[in-house]
Order: C-alpha cells, then sequence, then structure tokens
C-alpha cells in the first residue's frame, strides 16, 4: 500500500491545552501501587511508605541537545525519557514515575506531538514507569522537552558520588564511546545530504552507533545485577557527559584519586572501526565522548571476584590517594593527567 503524501496536519488550537494533553494522555494507565494519582488534578500524589524517593529533571532543547534533522520524533520521546531514568539508576534506586513537559512551535501539527508522545508511551510501557503529570505550552522557536523521573529505593540501597575510597575498584557497564560516534556519522550524513539531498546515506555499517545514540537504553537492570551478586557500590553516577568527566566528578565529591587504563576500556569493534574510517583516536571518543547512559560506580577490592568474568561489567582502574591525582595509564604506562573534555551546553 503506497504512503499518503499528503497526511492529515491537526492544528494544536484547535484543541486547546487541556484537550491537547487529554488526546495525548488518555491511554496512559497507572502501574504502580505508590501513584495514589497521577494525571488530571493541581499534582500527582504518591506514596513510597518506607521507602525513599528520588528525584532528578533534565531539559531536552532543539538545536542545543537534538537535531530533527536526523532525530526522529518518535526515537526524541524515548529517549527523552530514558535518559532521565539513568540519572535515577545513577542512585541505585528504580525508576517509578515521570512527568513530561513540552514547549511547541505552531510548525508543528498535532500528528508531529502525537508521534512525539509515541516514543514516550513506548519507554514508559518498557520500563514499567507511571507518566502523572506535566505541562504543555507554546514556544517562540522549536521544541523543547522537560522530563522529571521519580524513583524509589530503600535508604541503605541508595548510592551517592562520595562514597568512593582509595582502594576502591573503578567499574563501568557496557561499553562507551559508541553513542559519540553515533552522532558524528549522522552528521557526516547530513552535511552530504545538505550538498546533494538525492543522494541517500548507506547507514547498514553504522547500525549499532546510531543506535545508541538515537535510542539509548537507561540501565535498570544494573540495581538487580548487584543484587544478585551480593555487591553494593560504593559510589556511582552515569555517563551522560563524558566518562573523564564523570570520574572527575566521582573524585572531587569523594575526595580521592584514580587511575584510569587504557586496556581496559570497554569498546564495541563497531567503534573501533568507525574512528579508524574517520581518523580519530578510539580512546579519545571512548573518554570524552557523552550520551553513552552506562553506568560508573565503585566497588570494594574485596568484590572483585563477585563480578570478574560478567559481560555486564568491565573494572577500568583504581581510585587512590587525592594526592596523586587522576590519570589515564596509556598502553605504554604513560600517566596522563585526565582533563574533563566532554559534554558542556554553555561550551560555543
Amino acid at each position: 500500500m503506497l504512503e499518503d503524501k499528503n497526511p492529515q496536519k491537526t492544528s494544536i488550537d484547535q484543541l486547546g491545552e487541556f484537550g491537547l494533553i487529554d488526546h495525548l494522555t488518555k491511554n496512559f494507565q497507572i502501574k504502580h501501587a505508590s501513584t495514589i494519582k497521577g494525571i488530571g488534578d493541581d499534582a500527582a500524589v504518591l506514596n513510597f511508605g518506607t521507602n525513599k524517593m528520588v528525584v532528578s529533571t533534565d531539559f531536552l532543547i532543539e538545536g542545543v541537545h537534538f537535531d530533527l534533522a536526523y532525530m526522529p520524533l518518535k526515537h526524541l520521546g524515548y529517549k527523552a525519557v530514558t535518559v532521565n531514568l539513568s540519572d535515577i539508576c545513577a542512585m541505585n534506586a528504580k525508576p517509578t514515575q515521570i512527568t513530561v513537559s513540552i514547549a511547541v512551535s505552531n510548525r508543528f501539527p498535532l500528528e508531529a506531538i502525537e508521534e512525539l508522545y509515541e516514543g514516550i508511551a513506548l519507554a514508559a510501557e518498557i520500563y514499567k514507569i507511571d507518566i502523572i503529570g506535566g505541562d504543555t505550552t507554546s514556544s517562540q522557536k522549536g521544541l523543547l522537552l522537560s522530563i522529571t523521573a521519580i524513583g524509589e529505593a530503600k535508604e541503605e540501597e541508595i548510592v551517592y558520588r562520595n562514597g568512593a575510597k582509595a582502594t576502591d575498584l573503578l567499574v563501568v557497564s557496557g561499553d562507551i564511546g559508541s553513542a559519540y560516534m553515533g552522532l558524528q556519522v549522522l552528521e557526516r550524513e547530513k552535511q552530504v545530504f545538505q550538498v546533494n539531498p538525492n543522494n541517500q546515506p548507506d547507514l547498514e555499517n553504522y547500525t549499532y552507533l546510531i543506535e545508541r545514540q538515537l535510542k539509548p537504553e537507561a540501565r535498570t537492570d544494573i540495581k538487580e545485577l548487584l543484587e544478585k551478586l551480593e555487591v553494593k557500590p560504593t559510589a556511582m553516577i552515569d555517563i551522560s557527559d563524558g566518562l573523564s568527566s564523570e570520574i572527575i566528578h566521582l573524585c572531587k565529591q569523594s575526595e580521592v584519586g584514580c587511575n584510569l587504563y587504557e586496556e581496559k576500556l570497554p569498546l564495541d569493534p563497531q567503534l573501533i572501526t568507525v574512528c579508524e574510517e574517520f581518523k580519530i583516536d578510539s580512546t579519545t571518543i571512548a573518554i570524552n565522548g557523552g550520551e553513552d547512559y552506562e553506568l560508573l560506580f565503585t566497588i570494594p577490592i574485596d568484590d572483585f571476584s563477585k563480578i570478574k568474568g560478567n559481560p555486564n561489567l568491565t573494572v577500568i582502574g583504581h581510585m587512590v590517594n587525592k594526592k596523586e591525582g587522576i590519570h589515564l595509564i596509556t598502553r605504554a604506562n604513560e600517566a596522563i593527567e585526565l582533563k574533563s573534555l566532554g559534554w558542556n551546553s554553555f561550551t560555543k
């Protein structure tokens, strides 16, 4: 069946703010007993009983955090949720609810916002979280999303950034650097398209990297995995702004130093191949690229045997005394001071 080349476009002002909210949220269902009241009142009502509540919020702004030239709206909605859930995971907590706020210009018809919310709803379904409220308003320019994520954990389960000890091991989940290289591929293809719109990109060799950029996943599985392994992290953070930046955050908060080993960095084979194609050093990408949304954490050295060989976790370094500093130990066994060169939205 041929696609409709002139799909219906419904102006949002036909619905009004409350009509738009009702339209977009009519199929959302409550999954958690802690959600007493979700959408439909002046505020949501939650009850976590004896558990503690953790809350995090993020902005995603068109032209700063995403480019709709290659970011499908459904993927954007999905990513907006998962990157916020990642912050809850970084507290060693279980995400349970989100609020969604959007500001949208009149260049977006209702159907475009529906597509955005399809991605939001899909993420909510996959991660089994409740959408309990938010806000909608107009924008003079572009699209803005703000999502607040809420989670719960027992007090003794919560992990902060400031608990690392000088003898702890530094561990990361998954692989790193792929999301950044996915962005580089997309940016390159965008430039090629702008020069020749008839040139269709062949992205078959970059599927993993592009997926890591357009559809990242929150590591909600790591909390349960560590519990089964009987490992309690001493400090934890998610990798959103780049590995080097996150290590420095952990070290400053915990008042320790760190030795990060180049040879231990977990890199996907596709990342290595594409870095060679782009003539970029894969280590530089791994430590400075952002948006991996993997979890970086420290564990007592006595727990090494519990995680050794686990395919989800890699020991990439160890903490040291603060006076020893923060260094990357190269394959040539040279110590290079680690700099915070990751993502900074205020850098021109």
